[in-house]
Parts: structure tokens; sequence; C-alpha cells
């Protein structure tokens, strides 16, 4: 159950990325608003993570699923470059986690 809390506070993570896009600088009420509280329930959940998985290993796999989510929602959303080089890059810090969770 842990990993699963873990996967959804990465998501929350890319939500609040993806989210800083249209506060415009936090000057627009409600996308700062929802963007604030994607960040808060977000770093909470990776804190009940915490508790029974190692912490290195839970902010890797949990900056990783932001991170990627962010890039690829990027590319949807802001028209993005893609490239072989971002992919690869992308599988990269996928098989990072992969890595890290089977070595849990």
């Amino acid at each position: 159950m842990t990993w699963l809390i873990l996967v959804i506070a990465g998501l929350f993570e890319t939500a609040w990325a993806i989210g800083l896009k249209y506060t415009d600088g936090f000057s627009r009420f409600w996308p700062s608003f929802w963007t604030i509280v994607a960040m808060v329930i977000s770093v909470w959940l990776l804190g009940l993570c915490v508790k029974t998985l190692p912490v290195g290993t839970a902010y890797a796999i949990w900056v990783g699923i932001g991170a990627v989510g962010t890039v690829i929602l990027g590319i949807f959303l802001f028209n993005e470059p893609v490239s072989a080089l971002r992919i690869t890059s992308l599988l990269l810090i996928i098989a990072g986690m992969v890595g890290l969770k089977l070595a849990s």
C-alpha cells in the first residue's frame, strides 16, 4: 500500500509542477490555490511513505515520478520539444526508479 501512496504523491507533485505554469507567478487566485493544495497533499503523502520506506528511496522515486510526469505533460500541454535525448533521459530516470524499487 505504501508504494501506491508514493505513486499518488508523485502524481500530485506532477500536478503542482504543471500548476505553477498556470499560476502566472502566483498572481492568479484559483490556479495558485489548487497548486498549493497539490503541494501540501504531495508532501503529506510523501511524509506518510517515509514512515516505512527508506527516505532516500522514497524521495528519489517521488521526484522521479514528478519529473517524468512534468516532462510528458509539458510536451502535450505546452508543446515543449521532443527529442531522442529527452526520451532517452526519461527512460533512464524510469530505469533508476525501477532499480530503487527492486533494491528495496
